[in-house]
């Protein structure tokens, strides 16, 4: 006894095959996770006699990140982020934030809803020397905190509360 005809079975191969296809690209499993490592040097303006305006290593969570951040501010007023020996878990679409210290939700792993946050940028790589620019509508009297955030799980993968220097 048949079920299917083979005529049948080519039909649902043919609607199969997009919705496989569409399923991958809406998963994107190669940009599951960032493997790399990054040897940026400092911004040009940033020299290793500056003294950083924010500092601070990172509070401890299950997915603790390692190395320090560190906002820098040359001579023009431009504002940089520099992570310096920096290493987090791998995880899919990571990016660099500035928050304001007091985020009700940096005190949680899992983010449930929005985060108020400033993009300094996606994750360049998960370990190793790294910049980042910030706008110059954050204002890092406010935004004093910052965190390795995947925006696809809304999980907090590390917050550094920064002081001044």
């Amino acid at each position: 006894m048949k079920f299917f005809s083979t005529t049948a079975k080519v039909i649902v191969a043919l609607l199969a095959l997009p919705a496989l296809v569409g399923a991958w690209w809406a998963f994107r499993p190669g940009k599951l996770f960032i493997n790399q490592q990054v040897s940026e040097a400092a911004p040009a303006g940033i020299s290793g006699e500056e003294k950083p305006v924010l500092q601070k290593s990172w509070r401890p969570e299950s997915m603790r990140p390692a190395g320090e951040p560190r906002f820098y501010k040359d001579g023009t007023g431009k504002q940089y982020l520099r992570l310096t020996d920096f290493m987090t878990s791998n995880g899919p679409d990571v990016h660099v934030v500035s928050v304001k210290a007091e985020e009700p939700a940096m005190a949680k792993v899992i983010v449930p809803g929005a985060l108020d946050f400033v993009e300094l940028g996606s994750l360049k790589g998960h370990q190793g020397e790294q910049n980042y620019d910030v706008p110059v509508s954050a204002d890092l009297g406010k935004c004093r905190a910052v965190a390795i955030y995947s925006e696809r799980f809304h999980a907090i993968f590390g917050v550094a509360r920064l002081e001044k220097f």
